[in-house]
């Protein structure tokens, strides 16, 4: 006989739900129910009551209509209401947390630095009243070197003494900015407020559109509510190529979005979601989802091949247009009775589908349409959506969207005007233009920038970013940094392009001080902050009447004026500070408003009131896009300050650092968010040349930073010391290559002369450098536990640590002086993301590109080579061999060349290419240099004259 299995729901979202009808006569409700599906009895008498008539109970006798008396919980208390809790006598809880390391591990690792610190004291101490008197020049320059390499040590090691993890509580951001409430909230509005993403690029060439509109396909169909989204795309080259792909990706969205949200698809780049191993069913609950994702997987198939082929279609449309202006010429030429056989003058414009010029950058430059002379440009490609959900019709022929919502984000085009003789400050130009004209369009008071190729790889991670802003303590945070992670990395990582130590370690640890670096990409400011505004102070918050008689209105309830943050600023100077725009203008108070968190604590002393920004966003007009469009003009930045004081900064080529570092001066702090799930993921350059020319590119920032007024020695009161030393670092570091090409020879000079740095190689000095090393073990060991990095990557740091700095650091150097003392500007070129062997995705990976910068290493490494050849060879043959110099020296040569070993890996190229012949060759010209060596200078003394040891002397 079959039988009826009577089971109870257990999933947690069963709580709340409606269950038996209400006993209270003429109510219709419903009795709620637990996480288990039993229905909640508020008394012990059984008696079913809704919530709403629990309600009216309590306040009005505070008795059970059951059984008269007053309310007893089913566990004994009273006036408890049985689970009944009013959502606002809930306990308050923040939505982020900090956690602290174990102690286990960060205390000894404390105590290792302060160790290390004073044996390096004792030591230098040591060799500095210890000289080598058989060889002073030896003697001397390791000294020197020695003494900056500790306070190199100390800069980067200090800032890592108070590293912390964090995490963010999503259910309960929801809970307090989403949830539904009949009263308050019946249409479950947002009362999240905006984030506008940037998403910049410059040349389609080295960008390709595909990457771009990926990228922009991601952002889309983030997790969050789509209403408080605006994207902004910044095309700096101008390009009809982009602007076209841009279209596309629009119309694929419509498809992918609503995709996306339906069966919860991660990543959501589709071109790295199709490309993923492994069984793309797994964890997926509705059954129609092999259908639609066979149909999208078509359509973006579909999508590439119409992106690829953009470049050609623009091509052959501009062709057609202009021969038929051509003929146009003609004809008039020849109605007017004109020689035809003169040349005919003719713009070789290119045209937009529609049979219009293309205001932008032409494929045959001339005036007014070339890269860097043309006009600003702005096109709202998807307007704001309405405030409520728009359902599928589920009649699409597609994909079943009838219980999905499909609206998308606004997103916007956006290419700034460019004009000859102005200065456009590269990327940082390009971000304050967005900056801007976003404030006009949707001032979102959070903005996320991106680069184009980097993606949003979890949903939840612009949730996770606004935990930290909107949690009690949020207001004086001025940006959440996420780490970078790269994608297409040879698994071996040679040339350390993750960067994980920095990432996991020296940013985890700027944390627990007054916060992490700005890197460039992945970080979600507060729009107040870049305005060159003070963090709000809490004092501020309840201004006294001047009578005395009482206080005004707490700063939380209204939104104030731009000059009430800054004493110093009259409302007459806000042109000298942000423009003529008053649309601009207006923008600054209502954005520092919606960016404050929620007043629902009394810690929470600089708030705005709960449900402030569930209302509709007013639509755009023609007005305001034309303010837009006059933001971005090349002469608006003429007299303010932008550039300076207000957005990202001028005058460095690494403009992210500095504006970080101008943020954290007037006081205020980062955070750096670690999601369990990679936030964002991009490209890095894997070839050896990329490596080092992006490399150059950072320390020559570096070196621009030390020799302005945005050295860190020059910071206010506000930077904390230990951040203020980070910030020393940035700028100070690239220095270090000069004392490590020079420590890098002398191994070599050791071994050569015959000397070495001390005079004898004594128990003392071995002891000491015994400590140094178990102590710089020891180190690396703690800091890989709990920066949660692998030895492998701890390694692979090092190594190219000193390939950097002999090379791309060193020559930062010398044009960073050049820059200063001369004036010679220093231009990069983007680094190509495009591959072009689409076979072996490791193609670049062994590609060898000459370039000056790999000069200093291979000179470094064939030196050693030749001196620890020759050394030995004069040890063999010497009467009296002293072993224990050569050993010293050879230790260290030995110590460089490993260092060196993934640079000269990536000059061999692919492995088996380089022909054997090679390495004999070397081998022979090594052993000929060092028997010519012996030969020429033999190792003088009695001991070598009895041995008949012969002298060679130049004619």
């Amino acid at each position: 006989m079959d039988k009826v299995i009577d089971s109870k729901v257990t999933h947690p979202q069963m709580a709340g739900t409606k269950g038996s009808s209400c006993a209270m006569p003429a109510c219709d409700g419903k009795v709620v129910k637990d996480e288990r599906g039993v229905d909640i009895i508020p008394c012990e008498c059984r008696f079913k009551i809704c919530r709403d008539c629990f309600l009216d109970a309590q306040k009005d006798t505070g008795l059970c209509p059951g059984c008269k008396e007053a309310y007893k919980t089913t566990d004994g208390g009273k006036g408890g209401g049985g689970g009944f809790e009013d959502p606002e006598d809930k306990p308050w809880r923040p939505l982020t947390r900090r956690l602290p390391m174990p102690a286990s591990i960060i205390s000894p690792y404390r105590l290792l630095i302060v160790v290390r610190f004073v044996v390096l004291i004792f030591f230098l101490t040591w060799r500095v009243t210890n000289p080598n008197d058989d060889a002073m020049w030896l003697w001397f320059m390791s000294v020197i070197c020695e003494i900056w390499f500790a306070f190199s040590w100390i800069l980067d090691q200090v800032p890592k003494l108070c590293p912390v993890n964090r995490s963010a509580d999503l259910q309960l951001l929801h809970d307090k900015f989403e949830a539904r409430d009949e009263v308050k909230n019946p249409k479950g509005r947002s009362d999240l407020p905006g984030v506008d993403f940037f998403v910049s690029t410059a040349d389609p060439e080295k960008e390709p559109p595909l990457v771009t509109a990926n990228t922009i396909l991601s952002i889309l169909a983030v997790e969050y509510p789509v209403e408080k989204l605006a994207c902004y795309i910044s095309d700096d080259g101008g390009s009809l190529l982009n602007f076209e792909a841009l279209a596309e990706a629009c119309s694929f969205a419509d498809l992918w979005v609503p995709f996306c949200r339906k069966h919860d698809i991660e990543p959501r780049n589709p071109d790295t979601y199709f490309s993923l191993k492994g069984d793309p069913t797994k964890n997926k609950k509705r059954a129609d989802f092999v259908k639609d994702r066979r149909r999208v997987k078509r359509e973006y198939d579909e999508f590439k091949v119409k992106i690829n082929n953009l470049p050609d279609s623009i091509r052959r449309r501009s062709d057609a247009f202009n021969a038929r202006e051509e003929m146009k010429i003609l004809k008039n030429i020849r109605e007017r009775g004109v020689d035809p056989t003169e040349p005919i003058k003719i713009k070789r414009a290119t045209w937009m589908a529609d049979g219009t010029h293309w205001p932008g950058t032409w494929a045959n430059p001339s005036r007014d349409h070339a890269k860097g002379d043309h006009a600003g440009i702005i096109q709202v490609m998807l307007k704001c959506p309405s405030p409520d959900p728009l359902y599928g019709s589920g009649e699409e022929g597609l994909c079943g969207y009838s219980d999905i919502d499909i609206r998308l984000p606004m997103l916007v085009y956006m290419s700034r005007e460019k004009r000859s003789g102005y200065d456009h400050n590269k990327k940082a130009g390009a971000m304050n233009a967005l900056v801007r004209s976003s404030a006009v369009l949707s001032n979102g008071p959070f903005i996320l920038n991106l680069d184009c190729d980097h993606y949003i790889n979890n949903r939840m991670a612009v949730q996770e970013g606004i935990c930290y802003m909107m949690d009690c303590g949020g207001e004086d945070i001025c940006y959440i940094q996420f780490p970078q992670r790269f994608e297409g990395i040879d698994p071996s990582d040679r040339y350390a392009n993750h960067n994980t130590v920095f990432f996991d370690g020296n940013m985890r640890a700027l944390d627990g001080l007054q916060g992490p670096f700005y890197v460039g990409t992945g970080c979600m400011f507060r729009r107040f902050a870049l305005y060159g505004f003070d963090p709000p102070k809490v004092d501020f918050t309840t201004p006294k009447k001047k009578d005395g008689a009482g206080s005004n209105p707490p700063a939380e309830t209204q939104a104030l004026k731009a000059s009430d943050f800054d004493p110093d600023l009259d409302v007459n100077e806000l042109p000298r500070r942000f423009g003529n725009s008053t649309l601009l203008a207006n923008s600054i108070p209502v954005a520092e408003f919606q960016g404050r968190p929620i007043a629902d604590h009394p810690a929470v002393k600089y708030g705005r009131p709960p449900g402030a920004l569930r209302n509709s966003r007013e639509p755009l007009d023609a007005t305001t896009v034309a303010e837009a469009v006059s933001v971005i003009s090349c002469w608006y930045e003429d007299k303010t300050e932008w550039g300076d004081r207000v957005g990202w900064i001028y005058g460095s080529v690494t403009e992210d650092v500095v504006t970080g570092y101008r943020m954290h001066n007037r006081g205020w702090r980062s955070i750096y968010c670690l999601t369990k799930r990679d936030a964002f993921r991009g490209s890095a350059p894997i070839n050896l040349t990329d490596r080092l020319h992006q490399v150059l590119r950072w320390a020559t920032g570096s070196v621009e930073i030390f020799f302005s007024r945005n050295n860190a020695f020059l910071a206010s009161r506000r930077l904390k010391w230990l951040q203020r030393l980070a910030y020393i670092n940035v700028g100070v570091y690239p220095f270090t290559s000069l004392f490590l090409i020079v420590y890098c020879f002398l191994p070599a000079l050791s071994l050569l002369s015959g000397h070495f740095i001390v005079k004898n190689v004594n128990a003392t000095f071995l002891i000491y450098l015994l400590l140094m090393t178990l102590c710089l073990i020891g180190l690396a060991m703690l800091e890989v536990r709990w920066s949660q990095v692998s030895l492998e990557d701890w390694w692979r740091n090092e190594q190219f640590w000193l390939i950097s700095g002999t090379s791309s650091h060193l020559a930062a150097v010398i044009q960073g002086l050049l820059k200063v003392m001369a004036g010679i500007e220093i231009s990069f070129t983007l680094t190509a993301k495009a591959v072009e062997d689409a076979d072996d995705i490791y193609a670049e990976l062994y590609l060898v590109k000459w370039t000056s910068l790999m000069i200093p290493p291979i000179v470094i490494a064939m030196i050693n080579v030749i001196a620890m050849v020759v050394a030995f060879s004069r040890t063999i043959y010497s009467i009296t061999p002293q072993w224990g110099k050569f050993v010293g020296g050879a230790f260290f040569s030995f110590w460089v060349l490993v260092h060196l070993y993934p640079f000269f890996k990536g000059l061999m190229g692919r492995r088996g290419k380089t022909p054997m012949i090679v390495y004999v060759w070397s081998g022979l010209i090594a052993i000929t240099l060092s028997l010519l060596w012996v030969a020429i200078n033999p190792s003088a003394g009695p001991a070598n004259a009895n041995a008949g040891g012969s002298s060679f002397k130049f004619p």
